[in-house]
């Protein structure tokens, strides 16, 4: 076995050189292809941006016969075929969008061994005609791609997914190989027990994204805190996710009322509305998207910049899985969060209509408690994937960067709020923040007086802090399970750990909202960034390089990011090369590409010169 993974491992240098222009792996992807070519069955585990596809890709080039790969998206199989062609690798899809013609002509060449690699969808799979067609070619090995969407356990459930188990039933001797970015150690399990892999090489990178700046703040004036967002990336691509179809709709219209161009998405669209707002983020003729999370699984636009959510997400493999398309190519991207306390009740909303009611609650406190509890945002990650956080300090978030003011006296805090809590329950079933607010600032209200409880001794305890700072106090007391809001009315009542705060036996770690004075030394270390990642290359020169690109994507038809991506155009304007050999050691230029595009940028090198 070493003497053959010796000899492969001279080949995979050779085919990587040759076809995608890189000179070494990132972690784990030659792992996972030697896993392929000993024809063990696997799992592998890689976070956006990982080189998933690679892994796959690549051993079907040194492996005899054809690759299956079992996708769950039309738009993500012909992007994947598109980028493989461009590199000069054979290889086809079989879905709706072909017409009957195309699917002949398709079957023909796998029937042929024309074909290196073979998209479908696992509905296609279990088509009669389709087990047909792969039994007399006999695949090398099957790829099961989102394999999370597999497991009821996974943010993404799929039902088709469940049956794939048939793969390992239909062609024994096959191997099969799953790849997904986003799986907990219960999602892992579930993924071999349904796909009944045999003995499974296990390969799970580490699940950071290190490239990510993530900030997470109070939501107020929604429209307002995009467009300061925006400010600060002029010109740049990201993605606005809402959790509402007419939030979308609201911020779209708003921010093109602004003058910024953008274009929505979401289910309520006509499929084409949608077909042509997606084909135009994708080859950059928008550099914004407003979207609801109907958006993204298919999008492998690799120069996101940004992504902002203008509400909190569902979970936290949901949050991994948006805020993961930005910075797909390894360069520093920014990932901003808006969160409300209306963004819990609406997701515990939808939590009481499912049957996994208890599975989703849990999911959603989680995530509240991510929002709500000041600690380093790339740890809790982490750690919520069940792998270690190493570093003191991740120097990527609000948090480790200190832009989080932190209350000095945070118990103090905590008791004075609870205490009012429990006092004004004394005299009813309960009540909202909003009373609850007024009693601590001493507002002496009717339904104050009314109550009594301009009596009690919580009365005006807070005067002197702003309704802003108490409401925020609270939502980040419930968020970290010291308060908990029930019923139609939201009533607020104190939990178990918050009797343990009560009696000074734990603390709570609250944060200041956030100011203005601290918002603008935000935005300066956001540009002092960007000009330290700017600092080498020839700003004029990329804008020139990306037109170009733009320009050749619609000639043929693809996504901008085929042709080359943005940390490839960045290395040219760099490197500012005028030959063919100096193209050739550029990031990500194979030999198919030197071929199809080293004279046009070369030529674009020299006139800017």
């Amino acid at each position: 076995m070493n003497t053959l993974i010796n000899q492969n491992k001279g080949q995979i240098y050779t085919v990587l050189r040759q076809f995608w222009g890189y000179n070494s792996f990132l972690p784990f992807q030659e792992d996972s292809i030697l896993s392929m070519l000993e024809n063990e069955d696997s799992l592998t585990v890689l976070p956006t941006g990982g080189g998933k596809s690679l892994c796959f890709q690549l051993p079907a080039l040194l492996k005899e016969g054809m690759v299956v790969v079992i996708s769950p998206l039309i738009s993500l199989m012909n992007d994947q075929v598109n980028n493989l062609k461009d590199m000069g690798i054979a290889s086809c899809y079989l879905n709706s969008t072909l017409s009957s013609k195309q699917q002949r002509l398709a079957i023909e060449r796998i029937r042929e061994g024309k074909i290196k690699l073979l998209y479908i969808s696992p509905e296609r799979l279990q088509n009669r005609d389709t087990i047909a067609l792969l039994t007399s070619v006999r695949p090398s090995f099957f790829v099961i791609d989102e394999a999370h969407c597999i497991s009821h356990w996974g943010h993404d459930f799929r039902a088709n997914y469940r049956n794939l188990h048939m793969i390992k039933e239909r062609f024994k001797s096959v191997s099969v190989h799953a790849f997904t970015a986003t799986a907990t150690k219960e999602v892992q399990l579930d993924i071999i027990k349904q796909l009944k892999l045999s003995n499974p090489k296990i390969h799970v990178g580490g699940i950071d994204r290190p490239n990510l700046t993530y900030r997470v703040i109070a939501r107020n004036q929604i429209l307002k805190q995009i467009v300061g967002v925006l400010a600060k990336h002029t010109n740049e691509a990201g993605i606005i996710y809402c959790l509402r179809r007419k939030d979308v709709d609201v911020i779209s219209e708003g921010l093109k009322s602004l003058g910024i161009d953008n274009v929505g998405y979401h289910a309520g669209m006509l499929d084409k509305e949608r077909h042509i707002a997606q084909e135009r983020f994708a080859r950059e003729e928008v550099n914004i998207i407003v979207a609801t999370v109907a958006f993204g699984m298919g999008i492998d636009r690799s120069n996101i910049r940004f992504i902002v959510h203008a509400g909190m997400p569902g979970s936290v493999e949901h949050y991994q899985q948006e805020t993961g398309r930005a910075g797909r190519d390894g360069l520093p991207a920014f990932c901003y969060m808006f969160y409300g306390g209306a963004d819990f009740r609406l997701w515990s909303f939808f939590a009481e209509k499912s049957y996994e009611r208890e599975i989703l609650m849990k999911k959603i406190k989680i995530m509240y408690n991510f929002c709500t509890q000041p600690q380093c945002r790339h740890k809790l990650l982490v750690n919520y994937f069940g792998q270690d956080y190493e570093r003191r300090s991740c120097d990527a978030c609000d948090y480790c960067l200190n832009e989080l003011e932190m209350v000095d006296d945070a118990l103090t805090v905590g008791k004075n709020i609870l205490s009012c809590v429990v006092k004004v329950r004394q005299t009813h079933y309960g009540f909202g923040t909003g009373h609850v607010v007024n009693v601590l600032k001493g507002k002496l209200t009717d339904k104050i007086k009314h109550m009594g409880h301009h009596t009690l001794s919580t009365f005006g305890i807070m005067q002197k802090e702003s309704e802003v700072f108490i409401r925020h106090m609270i939502e980040q007391l419930t968020g970290q399970g010291f308060l908990f809001k029930e019923g139609e009315f939201l009533t607020l009542s104190v939990t178990d750990t918050g009797k343990q705060l009560l009696y000074g036996e734990v603390s709570p770690i609250l944060a200041m909202p956030l100011l203005a004075a601290k918002k603008k030394e935000i935005r300066k270390k956001t540009t002092e960034r960007r000009d330290k990642e700017w600092a080498e290359i020839d700003q004029g020169l990329f804008q020139i390089l990306r037109e170009e690109r733009t320009k050749l994507a619609h000639q043929k038809g693809v996504p901008a990011y085929i042709i080359f991506s943005d940390k490839t155009l960045k290395d040219i304007a760099a490197k500012k090369p005028v030959t063919k050999e100096a193209f050739s050691g550029i990031y990500g230029v194979g030999k198919n590409k030197l071929e199809s595009y080293a004279d046009i940028f070369i030529k674009v090198v020299k006139d800017y010169e």
